[in-house]
C-alpha cells in the first residue's frame, strides 16, 4: 500500500479493514490489492480496471452503481476529491490518500489511532456502506469480522 508506507499500524490496518469490508480478502487477492476492482465483482468473475488515470466510471446497471476501487468510491465524488486533495490519478496512492480524508472527515482518525477501533467504525459508517448500521440497503458485515480483519492486518484495539 503506497500511501500507507508512514502511517501507525492502526490507521494502516483499518485502510486494510475498509477493504475486506467493501471487496472481501479473496477479490483482494485475485485483483492489485483491491485498487482496480469494480462494483459487483466476485472472486469467481472479478470485473478489473486497467486505466488508473481517472475513475473508470463504468456503471453496474443492476447495483446502479460505479463504485471502484479498494474503498469502492462513487465515480460522482472523483472530481470534487481530486480537486481538494491535488490527486494525479486514481491509482493506489491516490485511493488511499482519498480514503485517508474521509477518515478525517469522519472524525476517526484519533480514534484509529488510539485503538478505538469499534467508534472508528461507528464514526466511518456514512462512508462506507458495508459497515454496521451504515443503512444503505446493502450488506453490511458484522463489526466482530471487521475487527478481526484489523487485528489480523497489525491494527491494535484498546479497551476503554
Amino acid at each position: 500500500m503506497p500511501a500507507t508506507k508512514t502511517l501507525s499500524p492502526n490507521l494502516s490496518a483499518f485502510l486494510d479493514t475498509i477493504a475486506v469490508s467493501e471487496i472481501g480478502r479473496e477479490l483482494l487477492d485475485v485483483s492489485d490489492d483491491g485498487y482496480n476492482v469494480l462494483v459487483g465483482s466476485t472472486p469467481a468473475e472479478p470485473l478489473l480496471f486497467h486505466d488508473y488515470s481517472k475513475h473508470p466510471r463504468i456503471r453496474n446497471v443492476a447495483m446502479n452503481s460505479d463504485a471502484a476501487g479498494r474503498y469502492q468510491f462513487m465515480g460522482r465524488y472523483w472530481e470534487p476529491y481530486r480537486k481538494q486533495l491535488a490527486l494525479p490519478d486514481f491509482g493506489p496512492k491516490s485511493q488511499d490518500l482519498w480514503a485517508l480524508q474521509l477518515i478525517r472527515e469522519c472524525k476517526a482518525w484519533d480514534l484509529i489511532a488510539n485503538g478505538h477501533f469499534s467508534e472508528a467504525v461507528w464514526n466511518c459508517r456514512s462512508r462506507w456502506a458495508s459497515f454496521p448500521a451504515a443503512g444503505y440497503g446493502q450488506h453490511e458485515n458484522k463489526l466482530d469480522v471487521l475487527q478481526t480483519a484489523y487485528t489480523d492486518a497489525g491494527g491494535i484495539v484498546t479497551m476503554a
